[in-house]
């Protein structure tokens, strides 16, 4: 009878230990980083809902196709998310090298028959109705590669070291040169950033810093004085420097989303109600002119609901490496939140005509299903340093 009795205690103990395991896991994730990502993602399948449908009028919930695969790929991401955050991110440290070669391949891949240009960049591999953006998981990598480099100092030292740094610079070069050549500016500075800002935060040398600072100045000016650019990106520049000397030409895209953003006012149009998103007035209104959408349907209100969801979310990330007891996590924080500060301030600024055209979605806005997924793998590492390693509590 003790024997019976004793029996099936045991897998009750055994399941209430698991409920309690997963309920702790639950408690670690930084729920206020998760709330402001899903608001981000909830917000932009509005904006990319009414931004794909048809303009004559028509009832929206006639129109849903682009709505249901945005939310496809919203769920996809958001389950990929939710499954690194739960991995143990040493775990995710040994597969670094791989991660990164893989990006590599996938940039290469780009330059076979199996790429394909679209909206003038070669930066897409396409088979049969699958799309795939190798570039954006490319930052991921660059993300994964930079933090393994230079948040790991060898045995004896504190900090990276010359060829620590060096090593990095040869790591961050190699996709960025593919990626010139599809050619994408805008992922290009994307990574540029990335880099930087790893490089600022992991205590490398000064003088380092320093130096890749201005060969950043030195190239600028080498590009400009021997008239490297491309004509198309000199007329972006020269539009930013005078948004009216073209706007029928280069200058198109930057007039037509200031009058979309101009139009909404203080509380806009209202959701499905912009005339210039409905006329189709702004070119690529669904991923990188999004923020137009917001701000002629939902005015100021919205637009700044949108960037102050931003600013939560890279404040969420930046705490999270500031309560880092190693560098590695830490560096894996920083250099997610430079990928994010950048990319969110040049889409936003290119929307209100503040920086020149550059190509570049809204992270968690934006419709695209490679940068969704590349933006909610980046908030699942961050997640899972965030349990795992962090020295405060919220």
């Amino acid at each position: 009878m003790i024997t019976n009795l004793g029996g099936p205690t045991r897998p009750r103990r055994d399941f209430g230990r698991a409920l309690s395991t997963a309920a702790g896991g639950a408690r670690r994730l930084d729920w206020v980083l998760i709330g402001a990502v899903l608001a981000l993602g909830g917000i932009g399948s509005l904006l990319v809902w009414s931004a794909t449908l048809p303009g004559d009028g028509s009832n929206p919930l006639e129109s849903t196709d682009q709505l249901v695969r945005h939310l496809a790929h919203l769920g996809v991401a958001l389950a990929a998310c939710l499954l690194l955050a739960s991995m143990d991110y040493r775990t995710v440290r040994a597969y670094v090298p791989i991660v990164y070669l893989l990006t590599v391949v996938g940039l290469v891949l780009v330059i076979t028959p199996l790429g394909a240009v679209i909206n003038g960049s070669r930066g897409w591999i396409v088979v049969g109705g699958f799309q795939f953006q190798p570039s954006e998981l490319a930052k991921v990598g660059l993300v994964l590669a930079l933090a393994t480099l230079l948040g790991e100092p060898r045995d004896g030292e504190t900090r990276p070291m010359t060829r620590d740094v060096l090593f990095a610079l040869l790591v961050m070069v190699v996709p960025l040169v593919l990626v010139v050549f599809q050619p994408d500016l805008g992922t290009s500075l994307v990574l540029v950033a990335i880099f930087l800002g790893v490089l600022a935060l992991s205590k490398a040398p000064v003088i380092w810093v320093a130096s890749m600072l201005a060969s950043g100045a030195v190239a600028v000016f080498a590009v400009l004085w021997f008239d490297l650019l491309e004509p198309y990106q000199v007329q972006r520049i020269a539009t930013l420097m005078d948004p009216a000397a073209d706007p029928q030409g280069a200058g198109y895209n930057s007039a037509q989303a200031l009058i979309a953003v101009g139009s909404g006012g203080f509380d806009g149009t209202g959701l499905f109600q912009g005339e210039q998103t409905h006329g189709r007035f702004v070119p690529e209104q669904h991923t990188d002119f999004i923020f137009t959408v917001a701000g002629e349907e939902l005015g100021f209100v919205g637009a700044a609901a949108i960037i102050i969801l931003f600013v939560v979310v890279l404040w969420r990330i930046l705490r999270i490496a500031q309560g880092c007891d190693l560098p590695y996590p830490r560096l894996l924080c920083v250099g997610t939140a430079a990928w994010f500060g950048f990319q969110g301030f040049v889409n936003i600024g290119m929307g209100l005509g503040l920086l020149p055209v550059t190509g570049l979605p809204l992270p968690f806005v934006s419709y695209g299903g490679t940068a969704i997924l590349a933006n909610m793998l980046a908030v699942g590492l961050v997640l899972g340093v965030n349990s795992r390693d962090r020295g405060f509590e919220f």
